[in-house]
């Protein structure tokens, strides 16, 4: 898709539309993000056996979904919300999660030879779909308070502290990644990114600075591992559990959350100055990471049960093997022909589950829950 094409009619002055055109920035954001979060889940296996693949994986796990978070937050709306957007939240979020968690439930009972459907606790990376709904629906109430950034912070600590809060609808991590989303949104709010030309301004000892601040937490992550393992800080950066299950038994526990997430806004930031501005051949991919994201993990399942990455040596080899193909599947997966397939599954359009059939019918481009199909308007 060009730079300067515009796709979407904005909202119009007189009978004049306005038009607004894509911002190639954030569909390479969203792709390489979604890039990321398939590289994490290819690579886990490999962390049972290689020390290098481990300090990745959690290198990795301390920013992608938090980025991933800040973008949605982005291009997310906290006004009272139309019939439209109130559709959308079943069309894009509800069905899909129900459909995809249906499909796990048969898969596991093809593959595993029993199944117990849950629909309270999503499968694997469904949580975020979960996730994304909670968010849509709470952040009409956040923008009502005064300093929403301070209470999402406040919560996302807090919940920590109780082991009732867990994996059911995704409430833990919901709520554990809460600021970034809250963050995202924020930055629209206030008009951070185009009143400081944040998407202009990149001089070339900024980019260095990134990939210095990138570079370091690979080492740090890579030179202390022993440590890391010990303190189990992978499922720290899940933001799943309570302190408690973590072994956080003391009152400041929460301090390790804080740290958590000042870490995430650090890499989080030197990674969106790195991310290309420009137009690619692979730009366009950006508009369709939600079908990425759900539909990668049952490409990755024959691989995470079998077993046949672990014991991979060497791991210079397999590694950069396991990152290439990657890559790849995140492209193949949001190449048209798949897209075309499975659209009825990822981007159902039921009319006749609504008193209003219309209500399907109003929303033009197709959309998801990210808002990868709603271009900013330029300044």
């Amino acid at each position: 898709m060009s730079s300067t094409g515009a796709d979407l009619t904005g909202p119009t002055t007189g009978s004049i539309p306005r038009r607004r055109r894509r911002v190639p920035f954030w569909d390479n954001a969203r792709y390489l993000c979604i890039v990321l979060v398939v590289l994490g889940h290819a690579i886990q296996r490999l962390t049972y056996d290689s020390d290098i693949a481990f300090a990745l994986y959690l290198a990795l796990y301390a920013f992608h979904m938090p980025a991933f978070a800040i973008i949605s937050g982005y291009f997310s709306k906290s006004g009272s919300p139309t019939k439209t957007q109130m559709a959308r939240v079943i069309t894009d979020i509800i069905l899909p999660y129900v459909i995809f968690e249906t499909l796990w439930t048969l898969t596991k009972w093809a593959v595993e030879g029993e199944a117990s459907p849950n629909f309270t606790k999503p499968s694997w990376t469904l949580w975020f779909l979960l996730a994304l709904g909670i968010f849509r629906l709470i952040l009409p109430y956040l923008a009502l308070l005064r300093w929403p950034l301070l209470w999402t912070v406040l919560i996302s600590i807090g919940s920590g502290y109780l082991p009732n809060v867990n994996s059911t609808f995704s409430l833990s991590r919901t709520l554990g990644l809460l600021p970034f989303f809250a963050l995202g949104w924020w930055l629209h709010e206030h008009d951070i990114v185009d009143r400081l030309r944040l998407l202009d301004f990149r001089p070339w000892w900024i980019r260095a600075a990134a990939v210095a601040v990138l570079a370091a937490t690979g080492w740090a992550a890579w030179n202390w591992l022993p440590l890391w393992q010990a303190i189990d800080l992978r499922h720290w950066l899940f933001y799943e559990d309570a302190y408690s299950d973590l072994g956080g038994d003391q009152w400041w526990a929460g301090g390790i959350r804080i740290a958590l997430m000042l870490l995430a806004v650090v890499l989080c930031a030197a990674f969106f100055l790195l991310i290309p501005r420009g137009s690619y051949w692979w730009t366009s991919f950006g508009q369709y990471t939600m079908y990425v994201y759900l539909l990668h993990s049952f490409v990755l399942y024959p691989f995470r049960e079998t077993g046949v990455l672990r014991d991979l040596e060497p791991t210079w080899l397999w590694l950069p093997l396991v990152t290439a193909l990657s890559v790849l599947v995140a492209l193949l997966l949001a190449t048209r022909p798949v897209r075309w397939v499975f659209r009825p599954l990822i981007e159902p359009r039921p009319g006749w589950l609504f008193a209003d059939p219309e209500l399907t019918r109003r929303e033009g481009r197709r959309n998801d829950p990210t808002g990868s199909r709603r271009p900013r308007p330029t300044s």
